[in-house]
């Protein structure tokens, strides 16, 4: 295990390797810069892929473009809309409520702090720092399966629980550079480090002896 200065030493040069491969970081969802579409969007990529969602959310936003209208939106409609998405139920009946609550609680507007984002039905640590980090410039550190994963096997983080990973990353990379170094996570372990077969001999990592156990990570 390492040293807290060794972590900190080591997330300072994972930012700067990171920036330097994905010079334009970016949330993957097009959300077209509307906060609300973004949190429709972060709810309904959890155990979905962002291209999927993205496709999915063009005939979606198209019926419902607003957080009005979702909220007015038959669920049946809504639900036959995100089937694809997987939890489909669920996933409609949580962006129905959290629209209806955006529009009657909050004047329209997604909240810009952790308390009232975690207040809104279906809506975890992740999908508000994800809304914090790229629609407020707040700092944020979005726990996805990624970021979770790669902090393990780099040694930055030493539990597979969004929370921890969350709260030790928060201590090693400095507020102005964790949204995006989140982001270069993501497509750092699409193009790399992937869950089940990474490509280890491509790592700019390699040096690490990163601690890689796929049947005990599960993400």
């Amino acid at each position: 295990m390492l040293s807290a200065e060794k972590k900190r030493l080591r997330a300072a040069e994972m930012v700067q390797i990171l920036e330097k491969r994905y010079p334009d970081a970016e949330c993957a969802l097009q959300y077209n810069g509307d906060p609300w579409r973004l949190l429709v969007m972060g709810r309904l990529s959890a155990q979905c892929t962002d291209a999927r969602v993205n496709v999915v959310c063009q005939r979606l936003f198209a019926e419902f473009p607003t957080a009005a209208d979702m909220a007015a939106a038959p669920i049946e409609r809504i639900e036959s809309l995100v089937f694809s998405c997987g939890v489909y139920k669920v996933k409609a009946a949580n962006i129905k409520d959290f629209s209806a609550i955006i529009c009657e609680k909050f004047g329209g507007r997604v909240p810009d702090n952790m308390d009232d984002l975690l207040t809104l039905p279906g809506v975890g640590r992740k999908i508000a720092n994800l809304i914090l980090g790229d629609i407020y410039g707040k700092p944020a550190i979005v726990a996805d399966t990624h970021c979770i994963r790669i902090s393990n096997r780099t040694g930055l983080s030493d539990s597979l629980v969004p929370e921890k990973t969350e709260k030790a990353l928060r201590e090693l990379v400095p507020d102005d550079k964790s949204t995006d170094f989140c982001h270069r996570l993501v497509m750092f372990g699409r193009e790399v480090c992937s869950s089940r077969s990474p490509n280890c001999a491509e790592c700019p990592f390699r040096e690490y002896e990163c601690r890689i156990d796929v049947k005990k990570e599960r993400i």
